[in-house]
């Protein structure tokens, strides 16, 4: 969700970001603005017309999922809608089931064509000269028949069974209904892809740039819905105990901050479990343990190990931690426990390096 995006701020509890193909538009835009004789604020308010349909099909869209109980966590915004991140399982497979999916797939298209015809009929109620259908459609040279047609155009690309416009929504829970989530996910990308290819061809034949613009970002959108689901099928099969660090150090609450900055000089940690006994009782950092020497001088673990943390289960999967990670702000490294003891640590810092090593691993495994 976040590369090559910009963030938009928090609206309404859920994390909005700007995807950087879609700020990219703003040049063809200005373009456009400028072959037709216009200014360049012209083409800049194009652009903004674009977005205003998008972040009104994606308003809608958001009341919709708290209606159904859906969490969102974040929205990345593309040309063509919005790719959401759930913030929890349970919202992430309500969101598949039928009752849920169906009404919030027409919810986008419906309020896109909606708005469409509230702004009709205020250009119709304003002047009668001014004529809604008359061509060009979508022009810098009259933005508000232009907004009709944009919101028109966004309503009805998303109808396409094309993955992850809302019609494609539709198309993978189909497709879901024979097979497994992954090979569901790589079929609808694949007709997603084939449609796309239509698209853009279909808009260089016609010399229509929106729809080559429209087939572009849908084979974007296609990719990045197909990525992101292949990534969660992954980490949602692996467990901790397949990619816990079973040698790693620990401190005590009662050491010295000075034995403490010792121990991490020798150690590749950059977070450390602090235990009595064998029960966890705390996480320290190296750099909260270096901050309370500059300041404070030498004192004891106990005084800045953080008692608020969080610890998993060797049998809970990868996915479901690394949501509680990114989840809890600065929770760097989550500690594996047996009741209160505690077997392995997982860290951002050494996740990859043991997902390629637990990669190549099952690899070697399988019979020849």
């Amino acid at each position: 969700m976040r590369s090559w995006s910009f963030p938009m701020g928090r609206w309404f509890g859920v994390d909005v970001r700007i995807h950087a193909f879609f700020l990219a538009l703003t040049g063809p835009c200005m373009l456009a603005s400028t072959s037709t004789n216009g200014t360049l604020w012209r083409g800049a308010m194009l652009w903004l017309l674009l977005l205003l349909a998008v972040i009104v099909r994606e308003f809608v869209r958001i009341i919709g999922a708290a209606y159904f109980g859906l969490q969102i966590r974040n929205i990345l915004l593309l040309p063509t809608g919005g790719l959401y991140a759930y913030a929890n399982p349970e919202s992430t497979e309500r969101a598949v089931s039928p009752g849920v999916q169906t009404p919030m797939a027409m919810l986008g298209p419906l309020s896109n064509l909606l708005f469409a015809l509230i702004v009709a009929g205020l250009i119709a109620g304003a002047s009668s000269q001014v004529s809604v259908i008359e061509t060009p459609w979508i022009t810098t040279g009259h933005l508000m028949r232009t907004t009709v047609w944009l919101n028109v155009f966004l309503g009805l690309i998303n109808v396409l069974p094309a993955y992850p416009m809302d019609g494609g929504r539709l198309l993978l829970s189909e497709f879901r209904r024979s097979r497994e989530a992954p090979s569901a996910s790589r079929a609808a990308a694949g007709v997603s892809q084939l449609l796309a290819v239509l698209v853009f061809g279909s808009g260089i034949a016609l010399r229509q740039p929106w729809l080559v613009m429209a087939g572009f970002f849908i084979f974007i959108g296609a990719q990045l819905e197909d990525q992101g689901t292949l990534f969660q099928s992954v980490v949602d099969n692996v467990r901790m105990k397949d990619v816990m660090l079973t040698e790693f150090s620990t401190m005590s609450p009662s050491d010295t901050l000075e034995d403490a900055l010792f121990k991490s000089i020798h150690s590749l940690q950059d977070d450390f479990p602090v235990v009595r006994g064998v029960n966890l009782v705390g996480i320290v950092s190296r750099q909260s343990i270096l901050d309370a020497l500059r300041v404070d001088g030498n004192g004891y673990v106990q005084g800045v190990m953080s008692r608020a943390f969080q610890v998993a289960q060797p049998d809970d999967s990868l996915g479901a931690m690394i949501r509680r990670m990114t989840a809890g702000r600065g929770l760097a490294l989550m500690p594996v426990t047996e009741g209160e003891r505690i077997v392995g640590i997982v860290t951002l810092q050494n996740l990859m390096h043991s997902m390629g090593l637990l990669a190549e691993h099952r690899k070697l495994q399988r019979p020849r």
